[in-house]
């Protein structure tokens, strides 16, 4: 009898020390993790142009490759991407799967109650965008009734939804095109950049821009806490210093052709 209580006291006690191991695990600050694992861990989609795509041999590459690269070094460690549709990738980051996210996503009042973003990098320019033929969407308001081609949760969805249309949801920017081509759907909006990358892939497309309005700031969202609050301050330092000696403007000419780290 006497042996079995120590049996109970002794497994209670493992219990308790397995607990208390998984607390502190579960709130050790995040840059020490990274750190001491030698690796950040960034969610993309990898399949939207300028910002996340493979090039012709296959390779992932992008405005964004380049801004996790440059994050990455900045920390003193290696970046590893993982691609994943878009639906995901801030789920992602939320469950700590991912340490962060570089893909062009907008800071928006709403997101940051769920996410800590860092600050902007870059600011982005929305447009709508119909077949050649359409004449009866000319802005905004004339969504009402419509249909766009979105992916779920993003600001352009949410825009498009605020503004009446309903929104058929897709992964890829090549799945809106394709769609709105198709006359499955009337409108899509998207990121000004993406379509001008589009575009001068696929200059015979009937689609035209009709319309142009300010999008969100872009920046990267990390995890909520307090354990990722140094972790934050460290890639604010690094995109600051990378604002000061050009690089992110040299970043921005090289992918958009334009310098979009200023906000105009």
């Amino acid at each position: 009898m006497k042996n079995r209580k120590w049996l109970m006291l002794l497994m209670c006690l493992l219990l308790a020390a397995t607990v208390v191991a998984a607390q502190a695990e579960g709130g050790q600050d995040a840059l020490a993790k990274i750190r001491e694992k030698g690796v950040l861990t960034i969610a993309m989609e990898g399949a939207w142009q300028p910002w996340t795509y493979h090039d012709e041999q296959g390779n992932l590459t992008g405005f964004d490759v380049e801004i996790g690269n440059l994050v990455a070094e900045g920390l003193g460690v290696k970046a590893e991407f993982k691609e994943t549709a878009w639906d995901g990738i801030l789920a992602g980051v939320d469950s700590g799967r991912f340490d962060m996210a570089c893909n062009g996503v907008g800071y928006t009042e709403e997101r940051a109650k769920a996410y800590s973003f860092s600050t902007p990098y870059v600011y982005t320019e929305m447009v709508l965008v119909v077949r050649e033929d359409n004449t009866e969407i000319q802005a905004l308001e004339d969504l009402k009734g419509k249909k766009t081609a979105n992916s779920p949760n993003s600001t352009y969805a949410t825009r498009a939804e605020n503004a009446g249309a309903e929104v058929v949801y897709v992964d890829t920017l090549g799945e809106t095109m394709e769609m709105l081509l198709q006359g499955r759907v009337d409108a899509t909006l998207n990121a000004k950049e993406s379509v001008d990358s589009y575009l001068a892939e696929h200059p015979e497309a009937k689609i035209k821009v009709v319309g142009s309005m300010a999008g969100e700031p872009v920046a990267i969202p990390m995890q909520k806490g307090e354990n990722t609050k140094a972790l934050v301050e460290e890639v604010n330092r690094i995109l600051e210093a990378a604002r000061e000696d050009g690089r992110l403007a040299a970043l921005s000419e090289k992918y958009f052709g334009r310098d979009l780290t200023k906000e105009e």
